[in-house]
C-alpha cells in the first residue's frame, strides 16, 4: 500500500512539473493565436502563414526566455523525488 503511494504521489508531482514547465509556451501560443485570428477577422485576410509564423516565433521566444525555469523546476524535481526514490532514501 505505502508503494502505491509513492507511486501515485510521485505521478501527481510529475504531470504538474509538466504543467508548469508547459504553462509559458502555451500561453504566447493561445494569446499570439487569439491575436492574429482577431487581425485577420478584422482586416478578412486568410492567409494560413500569418497564423503559423507569428505563433511559432513567439513560442521560440517564450522558451528561450523561459528554459531557465523550466531547467532550474525539472532538476529541482529529479534531485528532490526521483533521485531518493532510486537510491532508497
Amino acid at each position: 500500500m505505502a508503494d502505491e503511494i509513492i507511486f501515485f504521489d510521485t505521478l501527481r508531482h510529475g504531470l504538474w512539473i509538466a504543467v508548469l514547465i508547459s504553462l509559458p509556451i502555451l500561453t504566447a501560443a493561445l494569446i499570439t493565436g487569439v491575436s492574429i485570428g482577431l487581425v485577420q477577422a478584422l482586416t478578412s485576410i486568410q492567409e494560413m502563414t500569418l497564423t503559423f509564423v507569428p505563433k511559432l516565433a513567439a513560442i521560440i521566444i517564450v522558451f528561450w526566455l523561459s528554459m531557465g525555469f523550466m531547467t532550474q523546476t525539472l532538476v529541482s524535481f529529479f534531485k528532490d523525488m526521483i533521485v531518493p526514490l532510486i537510491t532508497g532514501g
